[in-house]
């Protein structure tokens, strides 16, 4: 079992730049493949990236590549979500997830409480 806890959400302009942690208690964090998926107002839960336990490769869905950036200190049990180039599509509120699998992809067994990132125009 695992705890998740994301913090670093708020407001930011357009273009603009936040980064999100989530850290992680409990069991070993570098036995989880970590993920971050975000929910908009209206709209379901969509898989944003995700970095695997084995060798750190991470995965980006199309709309955020070049623009967001996934990255984990096992020894700090942290992983980090940098966005750059924030859009006011980007507004939601974004959770971590974690899973025991080398496979970055869904499905996530564990997850945060999910912190509020509201982009502005």
């Amino acid at each position: 079992q695992v705890q998740l806890v994301e913090s670093g959400g708020g407001l930011v302009q357009a273009g603009g730049s936040l980064t999100l942690s989530c850290t992680a208690s409990g069991r070993t964090f570098s036995s989880y493949t970590m993920g971050w998926f975000r929910q908009a107002p209206g709209k379901e839960r969509e898989f944003v990236g995700g970095i695997s336990r084995r060798d750190s490769r991470t995965y980006y869905r199309d709309s955020v590549k070049g623009r967001f950036a996934i990255s984990r200190d096992n020894a700090k049990n942290t992983v980090y979500l940098q966005m750059n180039s924030l859009k006011p599509e980007d507004t939601a509120v974004y959770y971590c997830a974690a899973r025991i699998s080398d496979l970055v992809f869904p499905p996530y067994s564990y997850w945060g409480q999910g912190t509020q990132v509201t982009v502005s125009t």
